[in-house]
């Protein structure tokens, strides 16, 4: 699991809630340049709720957009998985997700102090 991968997709635009729901559970299985991710579409379904259809079509989505890369297989019970890499320049290209919004600074709501702190007897 990478931080560092999810982190990454976490602050970047995906299009759509599925598609950052399925990046973000392919960023969990990452190594931190984004290599090593070999769990199943199924096990991608599962995990996610998601549909079988809705995980291929957005995987395949990925691929064709350059997001994901297929490395290698590994061999399993029904034959293979595909062993994929998240390309991280290309996630870095990505929209950020904006927090400076009006009255927002850093993702702190402008005009509001931090509580204070002292010690309660």
């Amino acid at each position: 699991m990478s931080w560092k991968v999810a982190n990454l997709c976490a602050e970047r635009k995906f299009g759509s809630p599925v598609r950052k729901q399925i990046i973000m559970f392919l960023a969990d299985k990452a190594s931190d340049d984004g290599s090593g991710i070999w769990c199943s579409k199924g096990t991608v379904q599962r995990h996610t709720e998601l549909g079988e259809s809705t995980v291929k079509r957005t995987i395949t989505e990925f691929l064709r957009e350059g997001l994901l890369v297929e490395t290698g297989r590994r061999p399993c019970k029904n034959g293979y998985t595909v062993i994929y890499r998240i390309v991280l320049g290309v996630v870095n290209g990505l929209e950020r997700i904006s927090v400076n919004r009006p009255g927002f600074a850093g993702g702190r709501l402008l005009g509001l102090r931090r509580p204070y702190s002292s010690s309660l007897h």
